[in-house]
């Protein structure tokens, strides 16, 4: 399935982004968020944010609140 990033993704998940890309040098392999929205407000930045996890080998936890 191909999508395409939305266009604010970049800017507003620039934190997340950066943990994706460190994930192999700092040993990451699990990323917890404490509920759903924080990988994206919209199903696009959800699945950008997903494929970016994947891509990087990354499990999600969503914590229980």
């Amino acid at each position: 399935m191909k999508h395409n990033t939305p266009w604010d993704y970049e800017t507003k998940f620039a934190d997340f982004i950066k943990l994706c890309e460190n994930a192999k040098t700092d040993g990451t392999q699990i990323v917890v968020v404490a509920a759903p929205w924080v990988i994206g407000d919209t199903y696009d930045e959800a699945m950008e944010s997903l494929s970016r996890l994947a891509n990087a080998g990354l499990a999600l936890r969503v914590a229980a609140l």
